[in-house]
Formats: structure tokens, sequence, C-alpha cells
């Protein structure tokens, strides 16, 4: 035993070392050498970034670019100089807003518009210098080797922009108007047609300005830009379609005459029969009668005397002047293509239905043999509205209904021949002092005239009318005093 183990470590020293310890000595030795080897370079890059650093503290990191133009080495105050001078440049911009209400011109110096020269300033200077090492050693290195192009920042004063587009919205937004359709005992007492509004977007217009300022922020160059007007349509809480169940939506037509000139108690009548015929509904396939719906022209019923044609001569009677409301609805009811069932001529050519129309565009009326009719044949009631102007001596009638396509051709009066007045007549009367002389009828001119309208629907003839009107010339006459 003693020998045996005098031995042992003779044996030991000649067992093996196994392989696998060799390479884990071998792999930590690799691991340390490269952990030393990173953090050698770091401290090596990081010493470079300190000394780039240290020398740029107030300068521009090379690489970074403001809308792809080269900063790099620039001081905070060599930026802010470079914007001023390109705000020198573009400080001539206007935006030219114009509709046919109103019209309005913006221009840059009104709006504080131009480069943000201490934000662009700022944001060139702060790449790479949060202060956190490895984020801004990060961005140092990429703005060196790809750069970093920041976007062009551009200012203007919002208050300022409000203060200019609000007085041009002002004249710019119109109310929309809220329908009225009152009707009682088969007329309409009260009428009005509803109408969209309108009103400037404003938020739109400003985005759109704003678009445009960026576009001269890149171009560098004073521009006038012309904008369209953003609008938005503001409907009335109740339109007109839903007022009514009749299809009185929209003007049809409109006829017009003058009456300058006109005594007193010939416009006092004008008026009244117009009264009497405003807000009469036509049915569809109703045929309108003047006579009917304007009643007795009488003294009892509030007419006045003016001169009316009456047996072949020119006399005072009650009702004067009614002849221009009868001419002028019929003026009325050709514009809108509605047939025309009875029309009469007057015996002569009267100056007031010549004043703004040729010769024949007339309707005579005598109640209660002669009258002036025409009819609805569309599928919508007719409302008629009298407008008389006593300031201008003008009437008016509209007829509202529905549009059906109509197209109304009315061409000019095509006079055929004429004939002169006749020689003036005088008649003693005496009643008037001698000497005297008082007109009591006036002289015309004959003529044989017409007119004719084509009405048509979707591109097809619906009616072809001719109207001929025969004027026998007309002498004045006078009275001449023989009393002593």
């Amino acid at each position: 035993m003693a020998i045996l183990s005098q031995k042992l470590p003779n044996l030991a020293k000649n067992i093996p070392v196994p392989k696998k310890h060799h390479i884990n000595r071998g792999l930590k030795m690799i691991f340390w050498f490269t952990i030393g080897a990173i953090i050698g370079f770091l401290f090596f890059v990081s010493s470079l970034y300190l000394l780039y650093r240290n020398k740029n503290e107030n300068r521009v990191y090379a690489g970074v670019m403001i809308d792809n133009i080269e900063f790099g080495g620039k001081t905070k105050d060599e930026v802010e100089k470079y914007f001023e001078d390109r705000n020198k440049i573009i400080q001539d911009t206007t935006f030219f807003i114009a509709s046919d209400e109103a019209i309005a011109t913006i221009s840059a110096k009104q709006i504080g518009f131009g480069y943000d020269k201490e934000l662009l300033a700022t944001q060139a200077m702060s790449i790479g210098k949060s202060g956190n090492l490895l984020p801004d050693m990060r961005l140092a290195l990429q703005a060196y080797i790809t750069g970093i192009n920041l976007p062009t920042a551009i200012k203007y004063e919002e208050k300022m922009l409000d203060e200019m587009i609000t007085p041009f919205a002002t004249k710019f937004n119109v109310n929309p108007i809220e329908g009225i359709f009152n009707f009682q005992n088969g007329r309409v007492t009260a009428f009005k047609l509803s109408k969209n509004g309108q009103e400037v977007d404003v938020q739109k217009l400003k985005k759109e300005i704003v678009t445009k300022m960026s576009e001269v922020g890149k171009n560098g160059k004073a521009k006038t830009f012309k904008l369209p007007v953003p609008v938005r349509v503001l409907e009335p809480k109740v339109s007109t379609e839903k007022i009514n169940n009749y299809g009185i939506r929209e003007l049809i037509a409109r006829g017009t005459s003058s009456f300058a000139g006109s005594i007193e108690n010939r416009a006092y009548n004008i008026n009244l029969a117009a009264s009497r015929i405003n807000g009469a509904l036509i049915a569809p396939g109703e045929v309108f009668s003047f006579n009917q719906t304007v009643g007795d022209i009488s003294g009892l019923t509030g007419y006045k005397q003016a001169y009316v044609i009456s047996g072949g001569k020119t006399i005072l009677g009650d009702g004067g002047g009614v002849c221009q409301v009868s001419t002028t609805l019929f003026r009325a009811a050709l514009n809108a293509g509605l047939p025309i069932v009875e029309r009469n001529q007057h015996a002569y050519r009267v100056g007031y239905y010549e004043q703004d129309r040729g010769p024949g565009v007339d309707a005579a009326i005598y109640t209660p043999s002669v009258d002036l009719k025409f009819k609805n044949d569309t599928n919508k009631h007719i409302l008629v509205q009298a407008y008389p102007d006593m300031i201008n001596y003008t009437l008016t009638f509209e007829l509202y209904g529905t549009h059906d396509n109509r197209e109304v051709i009315i061409n000019e009066p095509v006079i055929l021949s004429t004939s002169p007045a006749p020689e003036a007549e005088y008649i003693d009367d005496p009643e008037l002092p001698k000497g005297e002389i008082k007109q009591i009828d006036f002289a015309a001119a004959g003529a044989n005239v017409y007119f004719t309208r084509i009405v048509k629907r979707n591109g097809e003839i619906i009616q072809d009318n001719k109207f001929s009107s025969n004027f026998r010339p007309w002498k004045a006459v006078y009275l001449r005093g023989t009393k002593e």
C-alpha cells in the first residue's frame, strides 16, 4: 500500500487536459478583446464627436439643409439673415379674391407673411445638439453622410388674415329667403319664393391661402394668386317646394309696360286693376279671363274717370287705363308660351303701349264683351303677381309655376302698311269762352301690323301664332269756344 501511494502522483501528471477547456479560454479572450476594441472605438469616436461638437458649438452641422439648401457651418445669425433677405423678395406676394358681390386683395405685408427666420435658424442649430450623446452622434453622422433636409417654415398673422377676409365675406354672404305662401278664399294673399343663401367657406379659403403661401415659400419668388371663392350654400328652413302643393316653384315669365305721362286718374286705375289681379291662381287646364278676375270696372267699384276709347271716340270714362293692365298681362302670357284664347286690338295705336315695344303688342278689354283670355296648359298651377311702380310709372306682371322646358320665340312686329292721321276736327262749343281751344281726342297714324310667336317644347313646335292688328287712322278733335 505504501508503494502504491507513492506512485499515484506520477500517474496524475500523465492524464491529458480536455480540449473544451482550451476553447472556452480562447472565447473569453476574444470576447474581452472585442469589448475592449468597442470601448476603445466608442471612446475614439466620442472624442472625435466632442471635438467636432466643440468646433461647431455655434454653427450648424455639415449636411443640415433647409428646403435642400445647405447651411452647414452657418451661425444662427447667418441663417436668420439669409431668410430675412428672402422675405424681402417674397413680400410682394398678393392674394386676389373676387366675385360678383365683392373683391378682396390681401398682400403678404398685411398679414405678416414670410419665412419664420427664428424658427428655421433654431431648428437648423438644434440638429445633433440635444444633449443626449448617442442620439446626437447619430444625427451628426447622418447629416454628414446623407444629409438632413428640414422643410421650409412660413408664418403669418391669423388674426390679421381674418380681419382681411371678414369684410369680404360680409359683402358676399347672403341669408336664405324663407318661402311664403298664404292661400285664402281661392287667392294667394302673400307669396314669396324661397331662395338659397350663400356664405364664404372661410376655413377652406384660409386653407387655400396657406397652401399658396407654402408654394411661395418653396419657390422663393413673389407671386400674385387669383383665388376662387369657396362657397357654402345655405338652404332655407322651409323651401318653396314644401310650402304648397300647387307646383309654384319658380318664375316662368314676366311682362312689362310703361305708362309714363299718364294723368293721375289713369295711374290710379292701373294700380287698382293690377291689385285685383295680384294673387290670382290659374289651375292646370283653366282658361283665365281678365274681365272675370278684375270684376266690374266702374265708379261703384272704386275706379276714377280717365280717357277710354268708346263708340269710335276717345272720351272720359270710368276705369280709363285698365287696358294698360290687360296689355301688360298679355305680354306676360306671351312670354310664358301660354295659348292665347282671346285677344283684341285697340281701335288705334296708343302711344303708351309703344313706349317700350313696337306697335301691335297690346290687348284691349271692355267689360263685359271685349276680354283677354289665355289658358294654363301646364300640369301645375300658375300664380299671377302684379308689381305697379307708381314712381317710375311702370307695370310688371310675373307668372310663377313650374318650367316644362318651353322655348318661346317672339319676333319683332312687322308693319305692312301705314296711313296718315286725318285732318284735325274742330267743333264749336258754346260752353267754352270764345277763343279757347280744348283737345278731346288725339291724332294717330293708321297701320297694318303683325307679329309671330313660336313655342317649342323639347325641340317640338307646340304653338305657331300670328297676332295681327289693323289700326285705324285717328284724327285729333278740338273743342273751340264760341261763348261771348
